[in-house]
């Protein structure tokens, strides 16, 4: 995958819970470490942090030909932690210690609490990829907390130079909502559409955001860019082109975390071009539309966001419990 273009990879709960739970590919390793005494936590933490460093390692060289703008791998802190802010901090320190590599970026929600660990963390020199963003609102906040974070180092007297982040907005789950939501209206038009216009709406944010003064001070000190991350962009209503949340969104200093079905899509039928800065005027025109028909863009992301702390919540427990039967079971073989 590196050979073919990928510069950098993603993780998170579910994406363990595959790996981990659903296959036998790890049972050596559990076996082992049951043996040894670990908990579920313990093997959970062993074995994620072991992955994500091997992987941090296959693109090492990327990182160093970027000098640093690429080759990054995630780690997320545990869904448990979403509205705790301290514990949050503690654990983002504890992995990016554990984890060892300087391409590593620690994934925070975009949670109240999580704002202010980004914050925090930011301000500690951590990488930092904030997840689970939905709304443009959320986006500023995020961008807000990635700039303070670097002002705060900068008052303490502390470089800016190297220190990476990257603003992930979920993008096919807002048309599944809308979509629905759509259906019994006058608005069926719109279908397919409002995803694409909320991650454009968010790329102008970023153009506002990166074009002030106070960034630009941050850029004069040698600060880098929060780029502007899509994900979840398989497509999920296979009516739709199954590149739609590529070919839309490409442009600047963006970032798209394609599943692999996706990926192989767009390597066969997907169009390199900047799309992400198109259509602003119809975008803005079928916002309006939107709310004429009573639909809350505001309330179906904010629902979004529920659903996603609960998704990756489930799917992290289920994984512990996973790995405690698999350990029983292992350990009697």
């Amino acid at each position: 995958m590196i050979e073919l273009g990928v510069r950098g990879v993603t993780t998170n709960p579910s994406i363990f819970e595959n790996a981990i739970a659903k296959t036998s590919d790890y049972d050596g390793d559990i076996r082992e470490m049951v043996a040894g005494g670990m908990t579920a936590e313990q093997i959970y933490s062993t074995l994620t942090v072991a992955d994500v460093r091997e992987g941090a390692d296959r693109f090492g060289a990327l990182y160093e030909s970027s000098e640093g703008s690429d080759g990054f791998v995630s780690l997320e802190v545990s869904p448990l932690l979403c509205h705790d802010e301290e514990g949050t901090v503690e654990e983002a320190l504890s992995l990016f210690v554990q984890v060892d590599r300087k391409n590593v970026m620690i994934k925070i929600p975009a949670t109240a609490a999580g704002m202010n660990a980004i914050r925090r963390c930011i301000a500690r020199g951590l990488n930092v990829n904030a997840t689970l963003i939905f709304s443009r609102e959320q986006y500023r906040q995020v961008a807000e907390a990635w700039i303070s974070g670097l002002e705060d180092r900068v008052s303490a007297g502390l470089p800016v130079s190297g220190i990476a982040s990257v603003a992930s907005l979920f993008v096919s789950r807002i048309d599944t909502a809308v979509d629905k939501l759509l259906e019994n209206t006058e608005g069926k038009d719109l279908a397919g559409t409002t995803a694409v216009d909320n991650a454009r709406a968010a790329y102008a944010d970023f153009e506002e955001i990166t074009a002030s003064n106070r960034w630009r001070a941050l850029a004069a000190k040698g600060a880098s860019l929060q780029r502007p991350l899509w994900a979840s962009t398989g497509t999920k209503n296979p009516t739709y082109s199954p590149t739609l949340y590529v070919d839309s969104l490409i442009g600047p200093h963006t970032v798209n975390t394609l599943p692999p079905a996706t990926f192989e899509a767009f390597l066969s039928q997907g169009k390199a071009a900047l799309t992400v800065t198109a259509d602003r005027e119809g975008g803005k025109r079928r916002s309006e539309r939107l709310q004429s028909l009573g639909i809350d863009l505001s309330s179906v992301t904010d629902v979004l966001l529920t659903e996603g702390l609960a998704a990756f919540e489930k799917a992290f427990r289920t994984l512990l419990e996973e790995i405690g039967k698999k350990g029983n079971l292992l350990s009697f073989k």
